[in-house]
Formats: structure tokens, sequence, C-alpha cells
């Protein structure tokens, strides 16, 4: 019989902010925790999968409060901004004050656990990433549960792909999505191939939640030690998936088969977000299959980023030369 341990025992101590990042980096890691030193999106427990009417209740006002961090926000956007239903799939299309290129354009699937993060959040950040990238993007204002689980939101999602292939070359369209957005758009390129669809030029995943089983080493290293995903969302996972297999790969991307075709991709993590493990094991599952893959982990960095500190601002840069090298517009 053997006696050792299954795991390593760590002393109940106090984890230090590191004076390795930036000092916005420090102040946004100190503004996530109380003064017990506990992060305070910890005290904010999940409702089980089947209370439809608790949940109803927490997206209604996470929803308040996606709109009331926004309102200020929504002031210094430059690109205009329509809403359109194709398919049944709502689109919030932003069009860039000064377009770099007329001809290319960003599917942008947002984050949010699946729940969250629609309405005008969708709509701002469609906005965003048209004045960040200066092309048109497609914000996908997708179905989502308790009302609408899997698989109505990359129903959308593939019916808004198909809305801008229709309009666009593909060597001209990049997927992107953060969190739940990344395992939306890594799920919506191997939905898009199966069903013999172009693929698109590039994929940009930021943190994605590409395990919903949250089998990876970083779902227990790090939890608690990051402060904007303390802990588990297997009850969010468990709401989407509705009774589905959690390790199906359009619900889990982290496990499909990238043999047959899989665009360049961008991914994007830190040493402190609870995905860490999710990026690391799909870089390496995509270069085992010989996909052109990019994995920029950042120093500390939590879930979702530290909301404007100078590493968030590298990681912009990084992105847009990713974008640059992937994108062909006219005559490219």
């Amino acid at each position: 019989m053997n006696d050792k341990p299954e795991g390593v025992r760590l002393a109940h101590d106090m984890v230090p902010f590191p004076a390795s990042v930036s000092a916005q980096a420090q102040a946004a890691l100190q503004r996530l925790v109380g003064a017990d030193g506990v992060p305070l999106n910890s005290r904010h427990a999940l409702p089980p999968p089947g209370d439809s009417a608790a949940w109803m209740r927490l997206k209604q006002a996470a929803d308040a409060g996606y709109a009331a961090a926004l309102e200020g926000l929504a002031g210094s956007l430059h690109a205009s901004v329509e809403t359109i239903v194709v398919e049944g799939a709502t689109m919030h299309v932003a069009t860039p004050a000064a377009p770099v290129s007329a001809a290319c354009v960003y599917l942008d699937l947002h984050g949010g656990a699946f729940v969250f993060g629609g309405g005008a959040a969708c709509r701002t950040g469609a906005r965003m990433q048209a004045d960040q990238h200066g092309i048109l993007c497609y914000g996908v204002d997708y179905r989502m549960p308790p009302a609408y689980p899997y698989p109505a939101a990359l129903d959308d999602c593939l019916a808004a792909y198909r809305h801008v292939l229709a309009r666009h070359r593909p060597e001209r369209i990049v997927v992107g999505g953060r969190s739940a957005g990344g395992n939306l758009a890594a799920a919506l390129v191997l939905r898009a191939r199966d069903e013999g669809l172009p693929l698109p030029a590039a994929l940009v995943l930021l943190s994605p939640e590409a395990d919903l089983t949250e089998s990876g080493d970083s779902f227990q290293v790090n939890r608690m030690v990051d402060v904007v995903l303390p802990g588990s969302l297997m009850a969010a996972n468990l709401l989407y998936a509705a009774g589905h297999d959690l390790a199906h790969p359009y619900l889990s991307p982290l496990f499909g088969d990238f043999t047959r075709g899989f665009p360049p991709t961008f991914i994007q993590s830190g040493t402190r977000d609870l995905f860490l493990s999710n990026a690391v094991r799909l870089h390496r599952a995509l270069r085992r299959a010989g996909v052109e893959a990019e994995l920029h982990v950042f120093e500390a960095m939590p879930h979702g980023g530290f909301m404007g500190a100078p590493e968030d601002r590298e990681l912009a840069a990084e992105l847009q030369r990713f974008l640059g090298a992937h994108l062909h517009g006219p005559g490219g």
C-alpha cells in the first residue's frame, strides 16, 4: 500500500502581491481583496444549476452592474454602432471612425460565464474592439441560460459567422473571445470546420474557458489566488451544458481534434489566472497538431487582466501585431 500523499499541503499563509509587476497592476490586485486578504468576488456564491429563478435574479443584478461600469466608458468611444438580427442571432455592428481597413472584420464573442455580459455590455464591447483594431466589429449578443442553454449560444455564433462569411473573404476575418467567449470562439471554429465552412484568418482567445470539466492544474493551484475569478464556475458550466457531456469539443474545445485544420491562434493568460491551465494545455494541443499558435502569459495577471495597467497595453500591442500579420485587406 502506498501511503504517500496525492498532493502538496500548503500552509495557510498570505500570498503577497508581487513587486515584479507595475504599480498599477499591484493596485488593481489590491482593490479586489478585503481587509482580511480574501478576494471580494469569493463572497458571491453561484446558485445551483437547477434554480432558474435565482440565476435570473443574479443575471439582472450583474447586467445592472455591467451597465453602470460601462456608462462612463461609452462616452470615450468613437465607433458608431447598429444592431441587426440575422437567423435569430442579435449582433451589434460597430464601425470605427477611422478604419484601418474597410475589408477586414472582427467577430467578437463576449465573456461572462455563458450567462452574463449581453445587451449594453456586448454593444459597448463591439465599439471597443472597433476602436482598438480600426476594423468593422460584429459583437454577437448570443442567447444565454437559464432561458437558452447549449447549443443556443453556439448556434447564434455560427449564424453570425455565416453572415460575415457572406460579406467578407475568410482571410479577412478574425474571430475572438474572452473567457466564455474564448470557449465559444474555439468551438465555433471546430463546428464551422465540421460543417465544411471556410475557416477565419486567425483566432484570438483571451483567458479562454476551454475546459468546462475544470480538469487543469490551475483550477486548484490558483484557487483564491485569482482575485477576479477565485473559484470554480462549475455551476454555470452545468447550467449552460444542460445535461450534455461537458467534455464534448463543442463544450470544451480543449478536447477537440486540431489535426484537420485550424487557424493561427493567439492565446493569453496570466500566472494568477484560474484558467491558466486552459491556455497552456490548449497551446500544447495546437502545437502538437502543427497549428501556428502563440501563448502570452503575463506575470501575476488574474482572469481578465489588470484593467488598464501597462501590462494590458503591452498585451494590446502584441494582439495588434498578431492581427496585422494575419489579416489581409485589399492587396494583402
